[in-house]
């Protein structure tokens, strides 16, 4: 499974909510035609962006169904399949694999601070349970627990375990995975502000928030890159960094779905415990839209 690399600009896609707080599959479905047409390289459903911790088994299987029917087969579709529950996550990634995902995002189980023994034992539960391949999610910011390189390069050996979404910010981690993992590891940076950065120190992409609103712009980045125009590649990282950092002035994707709604491509509903955005907030969101161009 090795040699499916995913690279580019992939995009963890929020997940469109009605004022009601049910799925608005309408704002949904145009959202990922939209994306491909701007030059997304690849989507994730269900991630972090996605509200996966409040959507039902349910609507986490429909939103997975629904990318990969409407994307058809254009590019591939990332599935988050995570969950502190081993044997909810493998559920997850066997469902991913039944509706036709390119591959399952497992994020490192949160809340109860398993050992690296445990998270080895977890990915490689999920890793055993199907064929297709996993992409890790280390996001110590949000789960406590990072999966060491050590363990990295244990999992790595598995031939389902194909690559790493890093939101570790740490750009040291890249580089001394790629000296710890023997076979070639895709390591796509889980943070927009690292987004060249990363590539920098040898990464193959960026799963990210900010290409929700501006896709464009974020392919546009990782396209530089791959022709080896780096400078360009710069250039574009320090027009968006004002969004990036907009986007994270409250708790993801809080800001990002408040900036789709300012650009008509959702609506702002979050679900609890997510609140809605403060005027601060949301006049700091609106600033760097127009700062970049985005909206007058």
């Amino acid at each position: 499974m090795s040699d499916i690399i995913f690279t580019g600009s992939i995009t963890a896609l929020i997940t469109p909510m009605n004022r009601d707080g049910s799925l608005d599959f309408t704002s949904f479905e145009n959202l990922v035609n939209w994306q491909i047409e701007e030059g997304t390289s690849a989507l994730c459903a269900m991630g972090t962006t996605g509200e996966s911790p409040t959507l039902s088994h349910a609507e986490h299987h429909a939103v997975v169904e629904r990318t990969i029917k409407v994307s058809g087969g254009r590019v591939p579709v990332i599935a988050g399949a995570g969950s502190n529950s081993t044997s909810e996550a493998v559920d997850l990634a066997k469902h991913a694999e039944q509706a036709g995902a390119s591959a399952a995002l497992v994020v490192t189980p949160y809340y109860n601070k398993p050992t690296q023994e445990g998270l080895y034992r977890h990915f490689m539960a999920i890793a055993d349970a199907i064929s297709i391949p996993v992409v890790l999610y280390n996001i110590p910011g949000r789960s406590v627990v990072d999966i060491s390189v050590e363990t990295m390069a244990r999992l790595a050996k598995h031939a389902n375990i194909i690559g790493v979404k890093d939101a570790t910010a740490n750009l040291l981690r890249p580089l001394q995975v790629r000296r710890a993992v023997t076979k070639r590891f895709n390591q796509l940076s889980g943070e927009d502000g690292t987004a060249v950065a990363f590539l920098g120190a040898g990464g193959d992409g960026c799963i990210s928030v900010t290409s929700n609103i501006a896709p464009s712009l974020c392919a546009s980045i990782q396209k530089a890159w791959q022709e080896g125009r780096a400078g360009d590649a710069i250039a574009a990282q320090d027009k968006l960094l004002p969004l990036h950092d907009a986007l994270f002035c409250e708790s993801n994707p809080g800001p990002v779905k408040y900036a789709a709604s300012l650009l008509g491509l959702a609506g702002e509903t979050t679900r609890l415990p997510l609140a809605p955005l403060s005027e601060t907030s949301r006049q700091m969101v609106r600033a760097a839209l127009v700062d970049v161009g985005l909206l007058n």
